[in-house]
């Protein structure tokens, strides 16, 4: 017998797409959606018809049956929702960004270890089969040594109310990039304009680097006339290109690569091999991210361990964009983050 509640919290653009895979889990006695906009809750109510609809967040709190919730609220309510939430002993999945501020973060880490609830955010990129291949690809050396990454996320997309483009796509990016190279970065610079409305960034371009050597761009932009999710990992045996808006063969191995053959004595006496051979692309499940995600906080709270994208997971992506938001204000001027948590 089903013994407890879900909620979901906040059904505009990404709510609906939770709210679907928590049906579809079905792990659950009831399944609330609370939204602000009774028309909303109204036409999410014809689609999946046996939701239990409320507009008060209150009731949320005071049901004791409801012990967890899903917020896919605008980010500037991430704070004091998950906060109340987890006061009143509710498991938190958040999406990302966590918060908008890393004390914010910090201070929701402390709320879910006082009242021993788990607090996950919802990178769901890193439960992509195609991040979790390109990890095992890293792991195992078949790229070599790491050079340097580039990622791109661009399109004619939303332009969001209250931040800008670097909170809307960079958490994205940031989440896969640590998750990739288990490495958190040292220097973080960025440039960015506002074009459509003025104080609101819509493009951005933002530089890493990481003690290892390994250096890093992320391009994000509300203005382009196509949408692309494309990284670019470049080695020292082979390189990758990762295309997330292709159905089929997300990941291209290219066996390409520059040797240099002999130290010069004197100007002009580089000698270079470039390497050039097959291209491979592995199969991948074709499973949906945001599932395993949701699926994997399930197991967190039933079994008792801290999810993969836990609070401090979060905190990390948080303090990267905050570092590339100050940056961007400095003219690019470069921040160096010594302290992760």
């Amino acid at each position: 017998m089903k013994k407890f509640s879900a909620a979901v919290v906040g059904l505009g653009y990404w709510g609906p797409n939770i709210l679907r895979n928590v049906i579809e889990i079905d792990e659950f006695k009831d399944v609330y959606c609370c939204d602000l906009d009774r028309s909303r809750l109204e036409m999410i109510n014809k689609r999946f018809q046996f939701t239990k609809l409320e507009d008060n967040f209150d009731y949320i709190l005071n049901n004791s049956d409801i012990k967890y919730v899903f917020i896919s609220t605008p980010p500037i309510t991430h704070y004091k929702l998950a906060k109340k939430a987890m006061e009143n002993g509710k498991n938190v999945y958040i999406e990302k960004p966590m918060t908008t501020s890393s004390g914010e973060a910090k201070e929701l880490i402390g709320i879910a270890k006082k009242n021993s609830v788990k607090l996950m955010v919802g990178h769901t990129f890193e439960f992509s089969p195609a991040v979790e291949k390109i990890g095992e690809l890293i792991g195992k050396g078949v790229l070599g040594d790491l050079y340097f990454i580039s990622m791109s996320r661009i399109n004619l997309g939303i332009h969001q109310k209250d931040i800008s483009v670097i909170w809307d796509l960079a958490p994205h990016d940031f989440s896969i990039l640590f998750k990739l190279l288990n490495e958190n970065p040292y220097k973080i610079s960025a440039f960015s304009n506002s074009f459509v409305k003025e104080s609101l960034k819509d493009v951005a371009f933002i530089n890493i680097r990481f003690k290892s050597g390994i250096i890093a761009n992320i391009n994000v932009s509300w203005l382009s006339p196509n949408k692309v999710r494309e990284t670019i990992i470049v080695g020292k045996k082979k390189m990758l290109i990762y295309n997330d808006t292709h159905s089929d063969e997300k990941i291209k191995i290219f066996d390409k690569g520059v040797d240099l053959v002999r130290d010069p004595e004197n100007f002009g006496e580089y000698q270079l091999t470039y390497r050039t051979g097959n291209i491979v692309s592995p199969f991948l499940e074709t499973t949906e991210p945001l599932k395993l995600a949701i699926k994997h906080f399930i197991d967190s709270v039933d079994n008792d361990f801290e999810p993969k994208t836990d609070g401090y997971c979060g905190l990390r992506v948080v303090k990267a964009v905050e570092a590339a938001e100050r940056s961007s204000e400095r003219d690019g001027e470069v921040i160096v983050i010594d302290d992760w948590k």
